[in-house]
């Protein structure tokens, strides 16, 4: 199966569980055409294209890699590296997610989640949909389960700043419009994984995963925190249930299990045959909280019950890596 064949694989498992008509005849523009939310967003739209007649537009702020062309010329869907024209719906998966990126571009992290937010919101049409992918990040200094109601405890001093407080000023944005009559929601979205990563990916599953292939996973740090991580196929579906039929401002997107940086490590090391080797230091990484998420509003609401398995998705994330 080549790498294309696996994003589609997902986008179909998607498709299969979302009602999709309100597309019908729209204008759909996808910023952060190029990553991992992005490319699955676009995958999905190229499939719904041979079904029903939508205009897909996608902003890339840098090369588009091989897949994501495919997808393109599958779907007749047009990559652009700007938007100055209304539009029916608009997701808005711009940003730097990775913590080395985006701590070494700061004021651009910022820009991202905040002025290009409110200028996309400009350019939605009077009945159109909007979906600005937040972050799990905004519980930063949170130590228990988190729901919609609750916010962390970190302020513009904190080593992700530029990252944590983008996203929550952000959501304020959003929900200025959306006190205007707009219909836009905010998704937090946990730690999503799965097929679509781009070559050099450095947060700590890509990390692992390569490291694997090499031979030998070596930790730098006990990795004791615990996340939630949630498959890309799952988040899909969860994420364009709130574009197109979501009640609420704010949703968590989450997995349905807590893992540890640890456990997750070897996991991927048992999975691949190799071993995983810890440090003998008991200090954890600057900055990195675990958050987990409780994200029954958007289950209630969409009627989710199934998830892929940690174990099944890191197959096939895997399997993407090798192909890479």
């Amino acid at each position: 199966m080549n790498k294309l064949d696996i994003i589609l694989q997902d986008a179909r498992e998607t498709i299969k569980k979302c009602d999709f008509s309100w597309l019908e005849g729209k204008t759909v523009l996808v910023t952060g055409a190029t990553g991992l939310l992005g490319t699955h967003f676009l995958a999905t739209l190229a499939l719904l294209k041979k079904q029903m007649k939508i205009d897909v537009f996608g902003i890339c702020h840098s090369d588009p890699a091989d897949y994501t062309n495919e997808i393109a010329r599958l779907g007749g869907i047009y990559l652009v590296d700007q938007w100055h024209y209304h539009t029916d719906a608009v997701i808005h998966a711009a940003g730097f997610a990775q913590p080395a990126v985006f701590t070494a571009n700061p004021a651009e992290t910022i820009r991202l989640n905040t002025t290009w937010t409110q200028q996309l919101l400009e350019q939605l049409g009077p009945q159109g949909k909007f979906l600005f992918i937040s972050s799990s990040e905004v519980y930063s200094g949170s130590y228990s389960m988190v729901q919609e109601s609750d916010i962390g405890t970190t302020g513009p001093l904190h080593p992700r700043a530029c990252y944590i407080e983008g996203k929550r000023c952000g959501e304020t944005i959003v929900n200025a419009y959306r006190g205007m009559g707009l219909d836009a929601k905010s998704a937090r979205l946990g730690l999503t994984y799965g097929p679509g990563v781009r070559k050099g990916d450095k947060r700590a599953m890509s990390t692992f995963i390569d490291q694997a292939l090499k031979g030998k996973i070596r930790m730098e740090y006990p990795g004791l925190e615990l996340r939630s991580y949630c498959y890309v196929q799952d988040a899909l579906e969860t994420l364009w249930n709130i574009l197109l039929h979501g009640a609420y401002s704010v949703y968590n997107v989450g997995g349905p299990s807590a893992v540890s940086i640890a456990s997750l490590a070897m996991s991927i090391g048992q999975i691949v045959g190799v071993e995983t080797i810890f440090p003998k230091t008991n200090k954890e990484m600057a900055g990195a909280d675990g958050v987990l998420m409780d994200s029954s509003r958007s289950e209630r609401e969409f009627g989710k019950k199934d998830y892929v398995s940690l174990e099944d998705g890191l197959r096939n994330t895997i399997e993407w890596h090798r192909g890479l």
